[in-house]
């Protein structure tokens, strides 16, 4: 599937897209995912190892058609990693699904702030039915 280069998403546009079995939300958080709450439903893959990861991540998201990535900000580590997956997927000779990758304007952190759903859960993924 051809796909374009990174955009963004807002966390008003996110939160009607999240119940969207079609979306997967990348968090990219190091450290920090542990002590703080998630986006319920997220997938978690730590930008300190995520080059390693890439073809997992793109089997786990290979039936996906959109992908949020986002870190606490997304100023550094979610565009980052967003770029370097689209990059993966790209050279890979995989078939994904996969037609748009995002990024969550101002984060986890804006997320939160803006009084969004969090989730508190430590399951790796998180199964999206905790609040």
């Amino acid at each position: 599937m051809a796909r374009k280069g990174v955009s963004y998403v807002t966390a008003a546009q996110l939160v009607s897209m999240v119940s969207d079995p079609r979306v997967a939300i990348i968090d990219v958080r190091d450290e920090e995912r542990i002590c703080d709450a998630h986006i319920a439903g997220s997938h978690h893959y730590a930008s300190d190892g995520f080059a390693d990861r890439l073809p997992e991540i793109a089997e786990a998201t290979r039936a996906k058609d959109t992908l949020v990535f986002h870190c606490a900000l997304s100023q550094v580590r979610g565009p980052s990693c967003a770029r370097m997956f689209l990059d993966y997927l790209s050279e890979a000779k995989e078939e994904s699904a996969v037609k748009s990758i995002t990024v969550l304007e101002r984060g986890f952190n804006g997320w939160e702030l803006s009084g969004k759903a969090v989730c508190r859960c430590k399951d790796a993924p998180c199964k999206g039915v905790c609040s």
